[in-house]
């Protein structure tokens, strides 16, 4: 049991260098964490009216795929599930895109304020089940060429 603990954790150290070493693009937010590190395709919200209208009316999405919503500063950040067919993680983050709640699984059409926090610029939403299945957490750290102020170590370079 111990040699597979081990090559499980050696694995898991490559592939977080892999994902590390990997350039930013706009329609991926690399995340890492404690618990490993991920890639997700993204679309991004970052306007009023695309994040208005976020993932509303989407009937599947693939398993590793969201939506980033982009604020231009930090606020108070409140979602509902109005029009939203599928169930829903919200992953809200700060300025520097560290994690600083996650809601899971929230229900297709509830019409109830889900709060994210008030001082959030960002917000990764996907598939009801994978922040759990992932391990994302708070302090989880999120990398995007629409976060600028994100941890120097993981900072996209431009």
């Amino acid at each position: 049991m111990g040699k597979w603990c081990g090559i499980a954790a050696v694995f898991a150290v490559v592939a977080s260098q892999a994902i590390a070493d990997e350039p930013c693009r706009s329609d991926t937010v690399f995340l890492k964490g404690d618990w490993g590190s991920a890639r997700i395709s993204v679309d991004v919200a970052d306007t009023p009216e695309r994040r208005s209208r976020g993932l509303m009316f989407v009937e599947s999405m693939p398993r590793m795929s969201g939506m980033l919503f982009v604020y231009d500063r930090p606020q108070l950040v409140t979602f509902w599930m109005k029009n939203t067919l599928i169930p829903l993680d919200m992953i809200f983050a700060d300025a520097s895109g560290v994690v600083q709640r996650v809601h899971d699984n929230a229900v297709p059409g509830d019409l109830t304020s889900i709060p994210g926090g008030d001082a959030i610029q960002y917000v990764l939403e996907i598939n009801g089940g994978m922040a759990e299945l992932l391990g994302i957490d708070a302090g989880t750290e999120m990398r995007h060429p629409a976060i600028p102020d994100a941890v120097a170590s993981w900072a996209c370079a431009f």
